[in-house]
């Protein structure tokens, strides 16, 4: 099948057992899309939230990589493994005698501004190697802690060795680390036993179509389930030019507005979206532009 050039963002809800890349891939297939890309990766055990990127949304795909996130996460207490998730090898395994109110704390402790080292079955690079190539080789590479927040941190279920919370974090937050950390607190250790993805930044898990389902639906009806570029950038105040100064601007000059406050905007002309500009000194600076042929936002 010939590609064909497809812009918009599609809320996919990845399955456990596929990369990130591959659920992409699948993607990609299904809408013949030219170009394709994702926001932040999810590993193959986990589910849930995928933003995919077809054509010009994957120029602003950094919105939603520094966007906040939100899991569930299901954690086995009383296991350590090799990669502090269900699918490394078990290193120790200890009785659980953990309290509600000693969880509570546990919860508190990890709650707000936090320092992670990122695990070493991890795709940070070091080298230009992921740190996993490191791992899998049974080498071990010195990291730094990293700063993170954790918005917020509820306890949904905990039954015995079987603990479920819900976690609003930053970017950059590693629930595995989140959930061995928890066990070393708490004393017996732990892992990270199941993770959906729930939230990035605006979007939900709810608003979201499997790949099977996405399947059997028709060309027609899955480009309805496409959400305009503009989508990404919603957060960003409106400047709406017209005449001459939204062919400047869309043509990569810089155009005054008058004396506005300063940042970011989004930026239309006649209901189109042309694309993210900075406003400085009343200048309305171009910094990430829509291809003149796009399609207009929905």
């Amino acid at each position: 099948m010939p590609r064909r050039r497809l812009d918009g963002v599609l809320l996919l809800d990845k399955p456990k057992g596929l990369t990130s890349n591959a659920a992409l891939q699948q993607a990609r297939r299904l809408y013949a899309a030219e170009k394709a890309g994702h926001t932040g990766t999810l590993d193959p055990m986990a589910t849930g939230l995928l933003p995919v990127l077809f054509g010009e949304a994957t120029k602003f795909g950094g919105e939603l990589l520094d966007s906040d996130k939100r899991y569930l996460a299901d954690i086995r207490l009383g296991v350590r493994t090799n990669t502090g998730d269900a699918e490394g090898e078990v290193l120790a395994v200890a009785p659980v005698q953990v309290t509600a109110e000693a969880l509570e704390q546990a919860v508190r402790r990890y709650t707000g501004r936090i320092r992670q080292v990122p695990p070493m079955y991890s795709a940070l690079k070091h080298a230009g190697r992921p740190l996993y190539d490191y791992a899998r080789a049974g080498e071990t590479v010195e990291r730094e802690a990293r700063e993170v927040t954790i918005h917020r941190l509820d306890i949904l279920r905990f039954e015995g060795e079987r603990l479920q919370v819900d976690v609003h974090c930053s970017k950059g937050t590693y629930v595995r680390t989140l959930a061995e950390d928890l066990g070393e607190a708490l004393g017996c250790g732990a892992h990270l036993a199941g993770l959906r993805r729930t939230a990035v930044g605006p979007f939900r898990v709810e608003d979201a179509i499997d790949l099977e389902t996405l399947e059997r639906l028709s060309p027609e009806q899955r480009d309805a389930r496409l959400e305009p570029v503009d989508v990404l950038v919603q957060h960003l105040p409106e400047v709406v030019l017209d005449g001459a100064a939204a062919r400047r601007f869309a043509n990569g000059q810089a155009v005054p507005v008058g004396g506005r406050a300063e940042g970011r905007r989004r930026v239309y002309a006649a209901g189109r979206f042309l694309g993210v500009a900075e406003l400085e000194a009343g200048v309305l600076r171009p910094r990430r532009l829509l291809r003149t042929d796009a399609p207009a936002a929905a």
